[in-house]
């Protein structure tokens, strides 16, 4: 009779586990499901990172122009009031003195000039061309920061779906255990078990309980962390999706041309090159000569209280032209043009070093992503095994053929292997993750 009663007890303690798992499951689905498109989607739009790159293009975008680079004339126009009051005195060559007190007098200026720039040696054509290419720099600086920052939210979005796997395998270990407790417990209270077994029921149930709440600690901050990426309120909640669709296809060379076509550090260091190939021309067009023009309308007017003349008015055009030739300037232009062949040597170091850089970089990530993608296959096997076990093993517990110490090495084994085949996974993601940020193409 009592053995029956325990049989009856254990399916129904071991049903109600099960429930209270997927009820626990159902409150999780409960939670906005945020999937990595509509991650990318929101980071794209509002990561402060890209909003301050975006910034800077429209700076550099600005900047393009033929009036910043000096090939347009500048027009001013200037007006000039000035007034006196003083005691003047003038003794005439006939002997004649005339004075004046507190006399008054004005001078009144104003007109509009043109100065233009026609020739600077080319230097004018040289620094719009480096405009331009600064506003290029500026975009592969906003790739890189895009490409960073796609990789961030894709890196941390798969980094919960591990942390998701491991919170069902301690959820999983927990319900087991609390299952153990109760039928010690009643094991206990019959006289069919001995203190000694609730007592180790009890700590394991404690053990895991603990592993699940700092489990769920991790994963409420991890949460928080893709929230501050994404920039929305960090207190939003949501769960994201299990499946981490691990691309395996990729190869080596392949990468290396994606990389030196598209990588952004790549092409951040040809351009500049090419800025410091500008940069060089117009040190060495500050050896021709520089021809200006200009030309203007001016009106003056003068008032005295005492003079020859008390009133004089001019107005009209004025124009010419200037033209300035160095001659010597104490070898500083020499230097000038020494330092930017310098220059222009050091961003070629600066390209190679890249290139050899983003090779290596590749070479690496790409043998361990090989690893563990082996591993990945190799947990999975053992992740199932591990699950087979358990199954098993619960089955013997219910029915009473296994003992407690069994059903925990089963239980450690589901856990562990679960853990090993999520951090796997997560692994082998973020190595395809890093080999397509690295070659300039990551794709979801």
């Amino acid at each position: 009779m009592i053995s029956s009663y325990m049989t009856l007890y254990k399916k129904g303690a071991f049903v109600l586990a099960l429930l209270l798992s997927f009820l626990g499951a159902g409150q999780a689905k409960a939670q906005e499901l945020l999937t990595l498109e509509e991650a990318v989607k929101i980071a794209l739009e509002r990561n402060f990172n890209i909003k301050l790159s975006s910034n800077d293009i429209k700076i550099a975008e600005n900047n393009v122009s033929r009036g910043n680079a000096g090939m347009l004339p500048a027009v001013n126009a200037t007006i000039t009031n000035n007034n006196t009051i003083q005691n003047s005195s003038q003794t005439r060559a006939d002997g004649q003195v005339n004075e004046v007190n507190w006399g008054q007098g004005s001078t009144l200026n104003y007109g509009v000039g043109l100065n233009w720039t026609v020739f600077d040696g080319f230097a004018m054509f040289a620094r719009y061309e480096q405009l331009q290419e600064l506003q290029k720099l500026g975009e592969a600086n906003l790739q890189q920061t895009v490409l960073t920052t796609v990789g961030d939210v894709m890196a941390t979005y798969f980094e919960l779906a591990q942390q998701q796997a491991q919170l069902k395998a301690f959820d999983t270990a927990t319900v087991i255990s609390r299952l153990r407790v109760t039928t010690a417990r009643n094991r206990f209270e019959i006289g069919k078990a001995a203190r000694l077994e609730l007592l180790n029921a009890q700590v394991d149930f404690n053990t895991d309980t603990t592993n699940l709440l700092r489990q769920q600690n991790l994963y409420r901050n991890t949460q928080i962390r893709l929230n501050q990426i994404m920039a929305r309120d960090v207190n939003t909640t949501f769960r994201v999706e299990d499946n981490f669709n691990i691309d395996d296809q990729l190869t080596l060379g392949q990468l290396s041309t994606l990389a030196q076509e598209q990588n952004p550090s790549v092409k951040a260091a040809i351009l500049n090159r090419r800025v410091a190939e500008l940069q060089a021309q117009q040190v060495r067009a500050a050896r021709l000569p520089t021809i200006n023009v200009n030309t203007g309308y001016n009106f003056n007017r003068n008032r005295s209280a005492l003079g020859f003349s008390t009133l004089s008015t001019g107005n009209g055009l004025n124009y010419g032209v200037s033209a300035s030739v160095p001659i010597f300037n104490g070898f500083n232009q020499r230097r000038n043009e020494q330092n930017a062949n310098v220059l222009i040597n050091s961003a070629q170091l600066q390209i190679e070093q890249i290139n050899q850089d983003v090779t290596a970089q590749l070479a690496s990530a790409y043998q361990t992503y090989l690893t563990n993608l082996t591993l990945v296959r190799l947990e999975e096997n053992n992740q199932r095994i591990a699950r087979q076990n358990l199954d098993i093993t619960l089955e013997k517990y219910r029915l009473g053929s296994i003992t407690t110490v069994e059903v925990r090495d089963a239980q450690l084994n589901y856990v562990n292997a679960t853990v090993r085949y999520s951090n796997a996974q997560y692994q082998a993601k973020l190595g395809e993750i890093g080999l397509k940020e690295i070659a300039g193409n990551l794709t979801l």
